[in-house]
């Protein structure tokens, strides 16, 4: 995990305490949104994944304008992910960066099938990946 933190940090030009909040957040978005048997086989691959989700959620905020779009639109999505990511400070720039090279991660460890069956699930997650 130590490596994947600091692959974000020099990738989206964010310290290494937004980016374990960017990760838990994404990471505990895919639990709740894409199929559990692929995200399980992630996490499983990223030691520590577990206890940045449960903190990202501890310390979840309002989210913003766009978690308040999101919000109106139906509470889920990636309108409520991106707001929660605007909610700990990242720009949309930042939270492209932090999607791709979390995925890129991902593909290494579990493969390109995997991976797919996640972004694949939830509309609009490509452009992130």
């Amino acid at each position: 995990m130590e490596q994947l933190i600091a692959q974000i940090t020099q990738a989206a030009g964010i310290d290494a305490d937004t980016a374990q909040k960017a990760v838990g957040t994404i990471l505990g978005f895919l639990q709740k949104e894409a199929p559990p048997e692929a995200v399980n086989q992630l996490l499983e691959k990223l030691p520590g994944s577990e206890g940045l989700i449960a903190s990202a959620q501890e310390g979840a905020g309002g989210g913003g304008l766009m978690g308040a779009i999101g919000g109106l639109m139906g509470g889920g999505g990636l309108m409520a992910l991106a707001g929660q990511l605007q909610g700990i400070g990242l720009g949309m720039g930042e939270m492209q960066s932090v999607g791709k090279t979390l995925f890129a991660q991902g593909r290494e460890l579990v493969g390109e099938d995997v991976m797919g069956q996640i972004a694949g699930s939830i509309p609009g997650l490509s452009q992130f990946t």
